[in-house]
């Protein structure tokens, strides 16, 4: 067994490993789905996504709520290609995202089946970024 392969052995983070296979498979799903819900705000096929958005958000955002969730959409397209890009710091800006979501349908007064289901998106988003952490020192470290 070669040192690389020692190394992987014990941190776990082998290629065949069931922590790489829960990194793709995360890294998957924060790539694609907030990149898939950013373009949504521009198509509007899958929800009215305006209805979401928390009236003090909207008095506070310069323009109408729907140039608002044009915003978010763009904001959501870039933290998905940060995912992709860059796990480690894509995943903690998606995170940051969903607890802003999450904020925002608490102080609606509604939704708080979404923002429970949002609370559970950004736990896994946290769980991404640390997956994401480990496999840099496993690289760096396996370089030294």
């Amino acid at each position: 067994m070669t040192t690389q392969q020692s190394s992987a052995a014990i941190t776990g983070l082998g290629r065949n490993a069931p922590v790489e296979r829960a990194f793709f498979l995360l890294r998957t799903v924060f790539t694609i789905a907030p990149i898939a819900f950013g373009l949504d705000k521009f198509a509007e096929i899958l929800t009215d996504w305006e209805a979401y958005l928390a009236p003090w958000i909207n008095d506070i955002v310069p323009g109408s709520a729907h140039q608002a969730m044009m915003l978010v959409g763009v904001i959501e397209i870039v933290a998905g290609l940060a995912v992709a890009l860059a796990p480690r710091f894509g995943a903690l800006l998606v995170a940051t995202w969903l607890a802003g979501i999450i904020v925002n349908l608490l102080t609606m007064g509604e939704y708080y089946d979404v923002a429970l289901r949002d609370f559970g998106l950004l736990v896994a988003a946290l769980a991404l970024a640390l997956l994401a952490q480990a496999r840099h020192q496993a690289s760096t470290s396996a370089g030294r």
